[in-house]
């Protein structure tokens, strides 16, 4: 078996107004910390495309026939949900980069990832994945929401390269669990 590099890429730092929670958060994470503002903006995103169709056929039919118009009506309405959920996805991760204003994801993530040091529980998820080919995924859904519209590619892997320093959260975790010791 090949002696594959042991040294993690790093991800390229980038400057920005507020803090960087993750550099690629898993597609569930990103679905779950996803704002109701963010979820009204993609049913808008999705509802477009079918509205658009019924618009046209209604105002400049296309008398292609009776059983032509509800395949595309279809079509447009999977293409809408897609492209909705993009929406959603790519703006929950804007906030996770530190690009958009995010003090809710910033505390929901706190509280999530402390929760899972007290819990003893790793991180990111588990994952059976060797350290080699976790920074592999690492590499190539990083930042990949801001080429969702070109190619709809999002992080499936669990995997422990996100661009930020976890200690933060295993000293958080030090501190809430010396407060209950006090406290009792």
């Amino acid at each position: 078996m090949a002696d594959y590099p042991k040294a993690q890429v790093p991800p390229k730092r980038v400057n920005t107004d507020y803090p960087v929670i993750d550099t690629d958060p898993h597609w569930r994470r990103a679905f779950r910390y996803a704002r109701p503002g963010d979820w009204a903006f993609g049913a808008t995103a999705a509802a477009a495309g079918p509205l658009f169709m019924l618009t046209t056929e209604r105002f400049a039919p296309s008398f292609a026939g009776k059983g032509a118009f509800p395949p595309i009506l279809r079509l447009s309405i999977a293409v809408g949900a897609i492209a909705g959920l993009g929406f959603v996805y790519q703006k929950s991760c804007l906030r996770f980069y530190g690009w958009e204003e995010n003090s809710r994801e910033v505390e929901m993530d706190m509280r999530e990832m402390v929760d899972k040091v007290k819990k003893g529980e790793p991180l990111y998820g588990n994952t059976e994945l060797t350290p080699y080919m976790q920074g592999i995924a690492a590499r190539n859904s990083r930042f990949s929401s801001l080429l969702f519209h070109v190619v709809p590619m999002m992080n499936f892997a669990n995997h422990n390269q996100h661009g930020i320093d976890t200690a933060k959260y295993y000293q958080q975790a030090e501190k809430e669990l010396e407060a209950e010791k006090l406290g009792r």
